[in-house]
């Protein structure tokens, strides 16, 4: 039997090598986009950056250090200059996406970091398997601008996995709504009507604002906004902006909202402040034909007729009186219950006579405000 040289053994003591092997190797030089690693083969196997990290700005050197020891996969036995070519990624990958399957069947909620905000939805990777969340499923409402997601670490469930196809579909919509579902039913247990609650201005409309009281979401309405009137409720409020409400009705799902809270209202002393005969003053709020509404305060709104505008003849309200002028006035009617008040400047003024004193007392009408009111703003 013939010896062996030296070069057959050593050749028999270095291990042989297949590609798709996986094996452990120790790092011996790394450069910015480049790993070389002792792998126990007669050749060093070379990582490119291309096959460490779906990454192109990464630099090599910040992770990884002479020493180390990592395990990859084997692509090439020889690229053709001798040298073993590498891959980690496609490693992690092939892990990841087993990783990801068991999370599909056990219905897994993973967490992952948005790291690409698309037209259609948004992309986040796990384990180096890219998975898609389509805007669709990014929440339980529809978000046009996703951009406040980027960078954003988020929980989401695999609704689609199709490795042969490399589709992976992530789904949050689902997580989000669960979660609300569970707010809303802690909220209807916790608020009871007549209750003061912190919320959240969500949205504002022409005819109200939403507010978010954690759980569900409360109208405001306009006419609720204020024991004022308020022209347009984008003037009062602003999305984001934090208020204390009154819960004024809950009705199955729906819940009213109010500002009108009773230590505030403006009717609480009326009687006293505008008893008939009383002298008070106020501003023209809006006219009509037949009248002016003079708003003594915020809430207390009071009808100048126009035959109590003066003791001359007056066609209309307007041919004498403007929005906004200051007018002081008797109090020559006031219905609590109904939160009426008519007011006259014609009784001010001293009476030529017995009989004008009369004529001036007869000319006293009452007017169904409220329904004055309703009726301007149908109009509107």
């Amino acid at each position: 039997m013939s010896e062996l040289t030296f070069e057959q053994m050593l050749e028999d003591s270095i291990k042989t090598i297949h590609s798709g092997e996986v094996v452990e190797g120790t790092v011996i030089d790394v450069k910015a986009d480049e790993i070389v690693l002792n792998i126990g083969y007669k050749s060093d196997g070379i990582l490119t950056k291309n096959e460490y990290t779906n990454d192109s700005s990464i630099d090599l050197t910040t992770v990884v250090k002479p020493g180390d020891t990592m395990e990859v996969k084997v692509l090439k036995v020889n690229d053709g200059e001798g040298q073993v070519v590498l891959t980690y990624k496609r490693l992690a990958a092939d892990r990841g996406n087993k990783r990801i399957e068991e999370a599909y069947n056990s219905r897994e909620v993973l967490k992952a970091t948005v790291t690409q905000v698309l037209e259609g939805g948004l992309s986040v990777v796990v384990d180096e398997v890219r998975i898609f969340i389509p805007a669709s499923l990014v929440s339980d409402t529809y978000e046009r601008d996703l951009s406040k997601y980027a960078g954003q670490e988020i929980e989401f469930v695999i609704s689609e996995y199709n490795p042969k196809r490399r589709r992976y579909i992530g789904d949050r919509r689902q997580l989000v709504a669960a979660q609300k579902a569970e707010l809303q039913k802690a909220l209807f247990e916790r608020i009871h009507e007549g209750d003061v609650v912190d919320g959240i201005v969500k949205n504002v409309t022409d005819f109200g604002a939403f507010v978010d009281l954690g759980g569900a979401d409360g109208l405001l309405h306009i006419s609720e906004m204020s024991w004022g009137r308020v022209e347009h409720p984008k003037k009062v409020f602003k999305v984001g902006e934090q208020l204390k409400v009154l819960i004024k009705e809950i009705n199955g799902s729906k819940i009213a909202l109010s500002l009108k809270f009773d230590d505030a209202n403006p009717w609480r002393d009326a009687a006293q402040k505008y008893a008939i005969g009383n002298i008070v003053t106020g501003k023209v709020a809006r006219m009509t034909d037949f009248g002016a509404f003079v708003e003594l305060e915020p809430g207390v709104d009071a009808l100048l007729h126009v035959s109590q505008i003066s003791k001359e003849h007056v066609e209309k309200p307007s041919d004498v009186l403007s929005v906004g002028e200051e007018v002081t006035a008797k109090v020559v009617d006031f219905n609590e219950e109904e939160r009426k008040i008519s007011l006259s400047v014609k009784a001010m003024l001293a009476p030529e006579s017995g009989r004008d004193a009369e004529d001036s007392d007869a000319d006293v009408v009452s007017v169904d405000i409220d329904a004055v009111i309703a009726a301007q703003d149908q109009e509107d």
